[in-house]
């Protein structure tokens, strides 16, 4: 088959490629020309060659800012907290899940736990900075049980538990999915021919349905490495405030506050570099780990 006869065939699916390279191009890519901000003094009415160069002095002053390692800190916790809740919760919900004999149940089971996952932090935020305030239904619930109210989100107690939590309820019904379609691909006639050897309904979970699953749970797990520095900016942005800094600020909303609040925009594009580079490395890491234990390549 010639070029031309390939291009007659094949140019509807380039394309559809176009709009998303376009949108990669704009947001992705051409905008990386302003991490030159990170090594100046940079001032918006000098623009990008107009600042002043002052090479690693940003990163210098990153480093010796006394809340820096906290922020660091936090960030990794909440985000591999969320990471091991995600993975564990949704292939135990799709456990659950693929045991129930009944369809209408399991449909519906599987809808509800994946609905939030449609709606924006700002409603979700909304919805639980009403839920879980002083006032709030839960505090009532709990007071009427005769145990003392909380803060939920002004106490430093409190407030990782209560992302953590509010982030497994909102991200886990799309990991399920995953399982559960991976789950599907495990030939019945295993279960069937445990069952007839007398294996109950916990043997044949563990000896044939999670290695069934292993590829999979093994190749999330990986790829999801690369996301520990993403703690969840719009989740924490929405439910924080000044009182949970200590154990709720996290790398992306240090930036909002330094680059945007405060205007320090050469501090916020050398925190911003800073976890770009250890994201990168992440990453490649995630996918060596992909394709060694899970056979997971790109090309």
């Amino acid at each position: 088959m010639t070029f031309k006869q390939y291009m007659k065939r094949a140019w509807p699916l380039y394309v559809m490629i176009v709009p998303g390279l376009i949108f990669v191009l704009l947001f992705r890519y051409y905008p990386m020309y302003g991490v030159v901000i990170a090594f100046q003094d940079f001032s918006p009415a000098k623009g990008f060659a107009g600042s002043p160069w002052v090479g690693w002095e940003n990163f210098e002053f990153l480093l010796s800012l006394p809340e820096f390692g906290r922020i660091f800190s936090n960030t990794l916790i909440i985000s591999i907290a969320k990471i091991v809740a995600d993975q564990v919760g949704a292939v135990i919900l799709a456990l659950l899940l693929n045991e129930a004999r009944r369809i209408l149940f399991r449909r519906t089971i599987q809808t509800l736990i994946y609905l939030p996952h449609f709606l924006s932090w700002i409603v979700l935020g909304g919805i639980l900075l009403d839920i879980l305030s002083a006032g709030g239904i839960l505090n009532q619930a709990i007071g009427a049980l005769g145990i003392r109210p909380q803060l939920w989100l002004g106490s430093n107690n409190w407030f990782r538990g209560t992302v953590i939590i509010s982030g497994f309820w909102k991200n886990v019904g799309f990991s399920t999915i995953v399982y559960l379609a991976a789950l599907t691909a495990i030939n019945p006639v295993l279960h069937e021919a445990a069952a007839i050897d007398g294996a109950g309904r916990f043997r044949r979970i563990w000896h044939i349905t999670l290695p069934g699953i292993r590829p999979t749970i093994v190749l999330l797990a990986a790829l999801s490495l690369g996301d520990v520095l993403q703690a969840g900016f719009e989740q924490i942005l929405t439910l924080y405030n000044p009182a949970v800094y200590r154990t709720g600020d996290i790398i992306d909303t240090y930036v909002y506050r330094r680059g945007l609040i405060a205007a320090q925009y050469s501090l916020a594009g050398a925190v911003g570099l800073f976890k770009s580079f250890i994201g990168f490395g992440l990453i490649v890491v995630s996918y060596w780990l992909a394709d060694r234990y899970a056979g997971y390549r790109i090309l």
